[in-house]
């Protein structure tokens, strides 16, 4: 007999989802008073992305996990493809001088977002293959150096630092979780310090992201105008918040409202007890997944849902760190609540395969 999933993690989801929703109705009544057809277009997106996501989960919540480890190697090599197409003429496009989304007739999407779930479900099967050799850098450190090699030039090329810094960190989290050895992970550590300071000498936007974060005064009318208004929108918040609707910040002073600043705008109108809230639930999202993890029938779905959990628990702290600036900003939207369609989608896929090895953990 087949066992229910778990509903407390399927909860957390849901009110995440529900109030995400809400909170991006309001951040997008910026755009009404610009452009009512860009309102309703903007809105329609993102519930069809919702509706889309609602129904993979619930199809990948069916489908057995094993299936999909079967076919993970097809799937992350498939999403490898996808984000290539992105810098193909006619196929992919850019926006804000980044080439990250691929046009699908009046619909366009983000391929980076299935690779964030191609790679954990390939890395996860990988190091699940090679369980007793988990320690040896050659079968576990050196692979991963391979995979992150690959995902990392397709992305910092777009540029993409954001998704690339998302993946390493979850990458990091599986070796961690499969069991290679704290040295190996300490010089992976040490050597991802040297590369983004490399990459900062390479590419002026980093090192600017990286100057704003050490002193947020820093230009305040130019790359630190993003930080200066989302404080001046938290602070202004209060306790309480102004209410709902009444952000005076997304109309007009807050760099995209509705997508990686949309937390400042929710702290405008819910003030500290609602940010503490909203914190709280994407806390107790990672926390109930790790629980489902510990209970997970075999090391592969185990390290699977380390991954996905991880994954989108990591987003949404890095974006909320990046707006109180105690993070560096890194441009990545807030799971279940910023604009995307695509990202909506993709994070709701990961949860349906969670919700499908939650209905065989041993509890």
């Amino acid at each position: 007999m087949r066992k229910p999933v778990d509903k407390w993690f399927l909860g957390i989801v849901f009110t995440l989802l529900l109030g995400g929703f809400f909170i991006f109705f309001s951040a997008s009544l910026s755009l009404l008073t610009r452009d009512s057809a860009i309102f309703s277009s903007v809105v329609m997106n993102q519930v069809l992305g919702a509706l889309i996501g609602l129904f993979l989960m619930f199809v990948f919540s069916r489908i057995h996990y094993r299936f999909v480890k079967r076919y993970a190697l097809p799937f992350f090599i498939l999403s490898l493809v996808a984000t290539a197409l992105v810098f193909v003429p006619e196929v992919g496009f850019s926006h804000g001088g980044a080439s990250r989304w691929l046009s699908l007739g009046p619909f366009s999407f983000q391929p980076s977002e299935i690779l964030k779930i191609g790679f954990v479900l390939y890395f996860a099967t990988w190091l699940a293959a090679m369980r007793e050799r988990a320690y040896s850098f050659v079968f576990s450190i050196l692979p991963f150096l391979v995979l992150i090699s690959l995902v990392g030039v397709l992305l910092l090329l777009q540029p993409d630092t954001g998704t690339f810094g998302l993946i390493f960190g979850s990458g990091i989290a599986l070796l961690v979780a499969s069991g290679a050895r704290v040295r190996d992970i300490v010089l992976l550590g040490g050597g991802a310090l040297g590369g983004l300071l490399v990459l900062a000498y390479l590419k002026p936007y980093v090192k600017e992201r990286l100057i704003t974060f050490i002193n947020p005064a820093h230009d305040p009318l130019g790359i630190g105008y993003q930080i200066q208004q989302s404080l001046i929108a938290i602070g202004s918040g209060g306790i309480f918040g102004r209410g709902f609707g009444e952000s005076i910040q997304k109309f007009g002073f807050l760099p995209e409202p509705i997508a990686d600043s949309i937390f400042a705008v929710f702290a405008e109108e819910f003030g500290f007890i609602g940010g503490l809230l909203l914190i709280t639930f994407f806390v107790l999202f990672v926390f109930r997944g790790l629980f489902i993890a510990k209970h997970a029938p075999d090391h592969f779905s185990r390290l699977t849902v380390i991954g996905i959990v991880i994954l989108i628990g990591w987003q949404a702290f890095a974006n909320i760190g990046a707006m109180l600036g105690i993070l560096p900003l890194t441009g990545l939207p807030l799971p279940f609540v910023s604009h995307g369609g695509s990202a909506l989608i993709a994070v709701l896929a990961g949860v349906g395969i969670v919700l499908n090895i939650s209905r065989h953990a041993r509890v």
